[in-house]
């Protein structure tokens, strides 16, 4: 296993699109802040991110299902970026790329306005009440985000964790920003206008649902 994790992060240092910034761009300065349209993509199409990707399933479906976007998906974990990033590469995927940093720094690494949404797919809930700093949903994250994001982006939060679904709903109520739609059953519920929100499945996603564990959905948008 270790073997396998090296030969990965080697592997990686080559791939075209992992971006893997040195520890002083958490402190000064990040080459594509504010830049990555043109600078990196090549094009002048909104950027969305996945944050958490994991192994990238979602950010690969949904650059597949929207060529005239560009995606970003975020992780600390190189030899979980590493599937993704190689997929996309096989697959000729050119509008996704990931981008290997702590979700906290993110507003080091992204300009005002330059981002036009957000996926959040099955985040750690970071269940501890001393830990809601961490979570994903947290005031402190939205805080970040509205940094980043362009009025009227929106934020798409996809969990198995029923603690975190209503958490982030007490959020949005608290901070008065605007829910958009919500479901606590995905598969058996209210039906959502948002076709990717199913037809794209992380592998989790596939295996809570084989274990019958409701998939919990929401989007909001942060007031301006």
């Amino acid at each position: 296993m270790a073997k396998n994790k090296l030969r990965k992060f080697a592997e990686i240092n080559s791939f075209s699109n992992v971006i893997q910034p040195q520890s002083h761009h958490t402190i000064s300065h990040f080459e594509y802040k504010g830049v990555w349209r043109n600078r990196f993509f090549r094009n002048n199409n909104p950027i969305l991110l996945e944050i958490g990707c994991g192994k990238g399933e979602y950010s690969l479906g949904l650059a597949k299902a929207f060529p005239g976007k560009n995606f970003i998906g975020i992780d600390i974990k190189g030899d979980r970026i590493w599937k993704g990033a190689r997929d996309a590469l096989d697959q000729g995927l050119h509008n996704v790329a990931f981008l290997r940093i702590q979700a906290q720094h993110i507003g080091t690494f992204f300009g005002k306005h330059e981002v036009a949404g957000i996926w959040l797919t099955f985040p750690d809930p970071q269940e501890r009440k001393t830990r809601e700093k961490k979570r994903l949903t947290s005031p402190w994250f939205l805080q970040r985000y509205q940094q980043i994001l362009a009025p009227g982006s929106p934020i798409h939060l996809k969990t198995d964790n029923r603690n975190l679904y209503e958490y982030t709903i007490a959020v949005i109520k608290e901070e008065r920003h605007i829910l958009e739609c919500q479901t606590d059953d995905l598969y058996g519920g209210n039906q959502i206008d948002e076709p990717v929100v199913t037809s794209i499945q992380t592998y989790y996603e596939k295996k809570f649902l084989e274990e019958r564990r409701p998939i919990h959905y929401l989007k909001f948008f942060l007031d301006e």
